[in-house]
């Protein structure tokens, strides 16, 4: 056990070294003559649209095992 817990620790302290040796991002562009500007045109519709068929798709199967169970009873 006590074998474990100093891999683990030494593991940990490898991945926290990695972690600060990354490069910081690029600073953003400029957009337009009044510099920076927040927001972007990023595309989220298809992926809300995503998440709302599964978690529909998730409630209809639990639906579904809820009336099965009854009707077994």
């Amino acid at each position: 056990m006590k074998k474990i817990k100093i891999i683990l620790i030494i593991t940990a302290l490898f991945v926290a070294i990695n972690t600060y040796a990354q490069v910081p991002p690029p600073p953003p562009p400029n957009h337009g003559n009044s510099g920076n500007q927040s927001g972007g045109n990023a595309p989220i519709a298809s992926g809300l649209f995503i998440l709302l068929s599964l978690g529909a798709a998730y409630g209809g199967k639990k639906v579904y095992d809820l009336k099965q169970k009854k009707l077994e009873d």
